[in-house]
């Protein structure tokens, strides 16, 4: 069975192998293998055995052509350089042309198919094998519990019918790994024959999995105690915060090593305690890299980046780990340009450092110096690790850059990161903010593992794009998974009945959320609230929801009810809510804006003239309205009446053609949405070049028919240009996708996703 299903694929390698261990040697002679082997086999088996662990495979395989006799000692050596060199195709087929396969032979293709991810075919040839010792067992106890088997290792560790210290300790090892520590408790009391390794690796795995009192009870009942056994109970005391139980132990402990010293300087710098840390750091009589790296890291932590650097200086040897703590601390603290100094001085990067300046760049908002990095990564061969593939998606979300979001989904996929839920969330957040439901969805279900961030992306992500009904869909599936909704989910839950008016079903779960999930309502929750009643109209009953909570009202709430106000045209309610916005947050711009629009669609222009006065006082300045969208792979940004692009007068051209299409079909500009006190047509002449306007013309010019034009803007999109984009999604028959700082709105055939309840 083993043999027919392995050698149709490697068919021409074994070919090759034959030819080359079956090849006549000079003068004709048969080479088989000697009965017993001479000085000479020896010796060539020596060099073979050289050859392989070099490397060089090619050298090994023109001796062994050569050799007029060889014992199966010669076939092992080759077959173990094979597999030693990752050449497991050629080490199947080289082992089938063994005369006489011995069972050092058998164990070890049964090991290189084992660490192969071959554990299918490594069972059927260790079924077949004539002869299995304690190692053949072995091999399948280690491989199987590696792999998170644990039941299947046991099942091999009963089947051996001699076991010894390496076939307990392998099972002992199993549970432990995977946490099964009472199942590894009940073996180590089943026996009494374990050495000081044994006892260190229950210890441990007690450690690990924060049952310090268990430790500590095998600790005192160890017979013997070596440099290990201190170091696994002073570290994990120091792990967990206790430093004085930690600190007794170290003083007690006959025996120190550098690992026992950098343990209480990483206890002590991991809990804040820089002060001691920097006092034991200063007398231990030996330094490694890592002593040297944990109290670096101490500093960065608290962001001490002189101290850090002063400490980086004076290091007598650096690593990697060394250049990558520097690195991440500057990066957290802000400071790029002295992050991308000691990345470009780093001699030698890994996968962290890179990953590591990438973070700093997408945290800071640099889209376009993350996504050129990234390139510069790839173009280097650099592995490219989660974090890296996380921190580009996001930079791809924040930009809506869909294409190259897609690109980087399929280069995700063929790394095998696509299906676990790091990257599969980070991927799903890039799907919605790039406005691609479809794909989102497409992704979810491609997922084998979900979180519940997995699905509060779902959830929140239907919420914004105002797909109430759906969100709600998803937040049922996942009640009837074993994933219990949190704090965030209820949100995202609330979120979708405000944005698509289920008005009753918000209140429904609001007042049900900690009766059914144990959910107290926050203060987001109550935002929502505020916001699900005022968009509906119903303003007395949010500002009395106000009134009754728990906590004092904070400028989210407020934010929304001014909001409110300024869908229900409730000016004086809207002034109340700006008073207290101003007191909580006086330099936040987009409140002022908002009550100036309350008071100009009333024309009150003397209020309007007030805020904008109170403003300039203030100091406080608004934030200028952007709009992009990406073409080609390139992301095109533009302002109100923006003059500098370069084919900008293709654009305002197609826009004065197509304001005449949308008069004729009925479109009338809402002049009421300018705060400035001028005439009609001039307000007209203002609405008609807002940044999305210019940006969706653009995408209408350049992207083929048939495919979405898909717009991001800063701030919220005004009334006007609402209104606009559902006579223009009609008239060119395109889809409009446009996100703003608070939702997406779909434009399809004339009408909105939002119902026009934004």
């Amino acid at each position: 069975m083993f043999e027919k299903r392995h050698m149709h694929p490697f068919r021409h390698l074994r070919a090759v192998a034959r030819q080359r261990s079956h090849r006549p040697p000079a003068g004709g002679a048969d080479a088989s293998i000697s009965g017993r082997p001479d000085a000479e086999v020896i010796r060539r088996n020596k060099a073979i055995t050289a050859h392989m662990r070099a490397g060089r495979v090619p050298d090994a395989e023109r001796l062994f052509a050569a050799m007029p006799r060889r014992s199966t000692s010669t076939y092992n050596a080759m077959l173990a350089g094979y597999a030693a060199n990752g050449r497991l195709p050629l080490a199947l087929s080289f082992f089938r042309s063994i005369p006489q396969p011995d069972t050092f032979s058998y164990n070890t293709l049964l090991q290189a198919l084992a660490v192969s991810s071959s554990l299918a075919d490594a069972r059927k040839l260790f079924d077949e094998m004539p002869v299995k010792d304690a190692v053949s067992y072995n091999i399948m106890i280690s491989s199987h519990a590696n792999r998170g088997l644990v039941s299947l290792a046991r099942h091999y560790f009963e089947l051996a019918p001699e076991k010894d210290a390496v076939s307990w300790n392998g099972m002992l090892a199993a549970y432990v790994r995977n946490g099964q520590i009472q199942e590894a408790r009940w073996l180590f009391d089943s026996r009494t024959e374990w050495d000081a390794i044994s006892w260190n690796a229950l210890m441990a795995g007690y450690v690990q999995w924060g049952q310090m009192a268990e430790a500590q009870e095998m600790f005192n009942r160890m017979p013997q105690r070596d440099v290990v056994s201190w170091n696994i109970m002073v570290s994990g005391y120091a792990r967990r915060g206790g430093m004085v139980e930690a600190r007794r132990l170290f003083d007690a402990a006959p025996v120190r090593d550098v690992f026992t010293w950098t343990a209480v300087v990483s206890g002590y710098a991991q809990n804040g305690m820089l002060e001691e840390a920097r006092r034991v750091f200063d007398v231990m009589p030996d330094k490694n890299a890592v002593s040297w790296n944990a109290m670096m890291a101490a500093y960065v932590q608290q962001r001490m980046m002189e101290e850090a650097k002063e400490l980086f200086d004076a290091m007598p040897f650096r690593n990697v780990a060394s250049w990558n703590t520097m690195l991440t601390g500057y990066a957290q603290a802000g400071m790029l340009e002295a992050a991308r100094s000691i990345f470009d001085m780093m001699l030698q990067k890994d996968a962290v450092s890179w990953a590591a300046m990438l973070a700093a760049y997408s945290q800071g908002g640099l889209a376009e110096e993350t996504l050129q990095l990234f390139k510069e990564m790839v173009r280097c061969g650099e592995w490219i690790n989660r974090s890296a593939f996380a921190c580009v998606l996001s930079t791809c979300a924040d930009i809506a850059a869909l294409e190259c979001g897609m690109q980087l989904h399929s280069r995700l996929i063929k790394a095998g990161y696509g299906v676990g839920c790091f990257v599969g969330n980070a991927l799903l957040a890039m799907y919605f903010k790039c406005g691609n439901m479809e794909e989102a969805h497409s992704a979810f279900e491609e997922m084998e593992e979900r979180d519940v961030v997995s699905w509060n992306t779902m959830i929140a992500g239907y919420a914004r794009h105002g797909f109430g009904k759906e969100a709600l869909e998803f937040f049922d599936k996942m009640r009837k998974t074993s994933t219990k909704p949190d704090d965030i989910t209820l949100v995202g839950v609330l979120t979708a009945c405000s944005h698509s008016s289920l008005v009753e079903k918000g209140i429904s779960h609001f007042y049900s959320m900690y009766r059914n999930f144990g959910v107290t309502a926050k203060p987001e929750h109550y935002t929502c609230m505020i916001d699900l009643l005022g968009r509906a109209g119903r303003l007395d009953e949010a500002v009395n929801l106000m009134k009754d909570m728990p906590f004092e009202p904070d400028s989210t709430m407020w934010g929304a009810l001014l909001g409110a106000s300024r869908i229900h045209r409730n000016s004086e309610l809207g002034r109340s809510a700006a008073e207290k916005i101003f007191e909580l947050e006086p330099e936040n711009a987009g409140m002022y804006v908002l009550l100036s629009n309350i008071y100009a669609s009333s024309g009150k222009w003397r209020d309007v003239d007030k805020m904008r006065l109170m403003m300039y006082e203030r100091g406080v300045k608004k934030v200028p309205g952007f709009s992009w969208i990406e073409v080609q792979n390139k992301v095109h940004t533009f302002s109100v009446g923006d003059c500098v692009h370069p084919e900008k007068e293709i654009i305002y051209a197609f826009l004065e053609d197509l304001d005449m299409r949308m008069k004729k079909a009925g479109y009338v500009s809402a002049t009421d949405m300018v705060l400035h006190d001028v005439d009609e047509e001039e307000k007209e002449h203002m609405l008609k070049y807002h940044s999305e306007r210019l940006a969706v013309a653009y995408g209408i010019l350049k992207i083929p028919p048939g495919r979405p034009i898909r717009v991001i803007k800063n701030l919220r999109v005004c009334g006007n240009c609402h209104t606009a984009f559902k006579y223009i999604s009609a008239i060119e028959g395109r889809m409009i996708i446009l996100r703003d700082s608070n939702r997406f709105h779909h434009f399809r055939d004339g009408s909105c996703s939002c119902g026009d309840y934004w």
